[in-house]
């Protein structure tokens, strides 16, 4: 049993030496001199057309055209060959493939939504794609104090590399005589009640779904307490609603 093992693998690499050889032979006396003794040729100036051109140029001369890669933000047209390799002029195998890098032009950046963010955030969030922060416009508005309620490019807009997007932020609505009551814990009816003594009013209700207050609840209320307002000037609500159902005052507003 031993003795036909070891015949077995002695016939193996036996083979593999056989093939080996083989292999060894054909590479020095057929593949070698096939390749040392293929014609030769120049490689044709590409750089500067357009990637089809190239192409086609390149397959017309026998050679085999591959994009290797597509670089955006440089100072050249779109879809032009801006990078060949081999160079032009190299003296190389004909049929050779030749790596072409193609410009994408200047790079294309989506808008983000910045309403609802900080100066800060809508600043980093900018410099992050690509895009700057331009100018900051504050105005007084029913939004909470320093929110940008308002940008210069709606979301997905498409904008060059660089470019800036400015901005609106709220200033608040204070500068009246009337203080802004604390409305948090309230239910919508008393909040009602309570603006209206107070000659102000309710403005957008904004309900959040809640398993443990009771609906209508007041979470929240820009402006916040504390802050002045005029008369007939709205403070905007959060409030909860029950998670199966609405709520009727919501139903109403």
């Amino acid at each position: 049993m031993k003795k036909n093992l070891r015949k077995s693998l002695l016939r193996k690499i036996l083979y593999i030496l056989i093939g080996f050889i083989a292999f060894i032979i054909l590479l020095n006396y057929v593949i070698m001199p096939w390749y040392v003794s293929s014609p030769e040729t120049k490689v044709p100036e590409v750089v500067g057309l357009q990637s089809q051109e190239a192409i086609n140029l390149l397959e017309k001369e026998g050679f085999k055209p591959l994009i290797s890669d597509t670089s955006y933000g440089l100072q050249v047209p779109p879809g032009a060959v801006f990078l060949q390799k081999p160079d032009a002029g190299k003296v190389v195998k004909e049929g050779r493939t030749i790596f072409l890098f193609v410009s994408g032009g200047q790079k294309v950046i989506s808008v983000p939504l910045l309403k609802g963010k900080s100066i800060l955030d809508a600043k980093f969030a900018l410099e992050r794609l690509g895009l700057k922060l331009g100018r900051v416009e504050r105005i007084p508005s029913s939004q909470p104090e320093d929110m940008i309620f308002d940008q210069q490019y709606a979301e997905r807009t498409l904008l060059k590399q660089g470019e800036i997007v400015g901005v609106t932020v709220s200033a608040g609505r204070g500068g009246g005589e009337i203080i802004v009551p604390d409305l948090i814990g309230k239910s919508l009816s008393e909040a009602k009640k309570i603006l209206a003594d107070s000659s102000l009013v309710i403005g957008k209700i904004n309900y959040q779904t809640s398993s443990t207050l009771l609906p209508n609840t007041i979470l929240d209320q820009y402006p916040s307490s504390g802050n002045t307002l005029n008369p007939g000037d709205a403070v905007d609500l959060f409030a909860t609603k029950a998670s199966n159902k609405n709520s009727p005052d919501e139903e109403n507003n």
